[in-house]
């Protein structure tokens, strides 16, 4: 693969992760109308007065506008890269053939390897996508749903952009690896909805739910237990593959959501302070990225 590609698609991914960090200090700060009702403008311009929450906004929109940058340009670089590659594949179809063997050796194919597939149009797609989220959610005032809608895309963009990054040592993942990648991502999807719903305070202590297995709450608290029955699934569905698994990846995941549910136990015990709430979805991001390389 050519190396250009390569470390273009890991920019991108790392500006996808900061951007999902970034937009967890949005809600956690309150900062969400930061830049008022206006999109793609702040607060009506283009350079905004800078208080605190506008700041904060601002900086999360900025993140997203490099991130666009980078993915138009990886997936531009791919259609490049794709059609030199097709070129080449035509003179050896066509005329190369009856080309002496020094002209042939003067102007090499590219190899299949250096070809990448349709990952960064994907990226496009989904990056396309998270715009369009973007812009609802401010359009709409922050509903629960839409907020879910764009963390869940952003977490799919950074999937995409890690098998881009990866591409061509990707190997079809095992059942196990897929199972995992798939409850992880069900998790910090309910993570989200937690967090969005104002479900955070609805269990307190750990690792029990008000003292109870089965809590007798209303649905706030039904939806925070069952993002705790989930991570603590994942954990349990993680440990047999690691200890099996002839390489460290599935270790590595599995010391990310221990460290995860170890943030997640302090920051209830803790009454959730906003650091430790930062820190609560930048390793479950963490732990979604580890997922996607693993089963890679």
């Amino acid at each position: 693969m050519n190396r250009r590609f390569t470390r273009l698609a890991w920019a991108a991914a790392i500006s996808t992760y900061l951007l999902i960090i970034f937009g967890a200090i949005v809600r956690i700060t309150g900062s969400g109308l930061g830049c008022g009702e206006h999109w793609p403008l702040c607060n009506g311009s283009l350079l905004p007065p800078l208080d605190l929450p506008t700041m904060i906004e601002y900086g999360h929109r900025l993140i997203a506008a490099a991130l666009s940058v980078l993915v138009v340009c990886l997936a531009a670089y791919a259609w490049v890269l794709r059609r030199a590659d097709g070129r080449a594949d035509g003179r050896i179809g066509g005329s190369a053939v009856r080309e002496s063997a020094p002209e042939r050796s003067a102007n090499p194919p590219i190899r299949p390897s250096a070809r990448p597939s349709i990952a960064a149009y994907v990226a496009m797609a989904l990056l396309i996508l998270q715009i369009a989220l973007g812009a609802i959610t401010v359009k709409l005032d922050l509903p629960a749903w839409t907020v879910i809608l764009h963390l869940g895309t952003a977490m799919a963009l950074l999937a995409v952009l890690l098998y881009a990054a990866r591409e061509p040592n990707v190997h079809w993942p095992s059942g196990v690896a897929l199972g995992a990648a798939a409850l992880g991502f069900v998790t910090v999807l309910f993570g989200a909805l937690t967090a969005n719903m104002g479900a955070a305070f609805a269990c307190l202590g750990f690792p029990l739910c008000n003292g109870q297995a089965m809590p007798t709450g209303g649905m706030l608290q039904h939806v925070h237990w069952t993002h705790r029955l989930l991570a603590y699934g994942l954990t349990a569905y993680m440990i047999p593959w690691a200890v099996t698994s002839r390489r460290p990846a599935p270790r590595y995941v599995l010391l990310l959501v221990i460290a995860q549910v170890a943030v997640a136990a302090s920051m209830v015990l803790l009454s959730l302070p906003k650091a430790l709430q930062a820190a609560h979805v930048a390793v479950g991001a963490a732990v979604w990225a580890g997922l996607v390389l693993a089963a890679l």
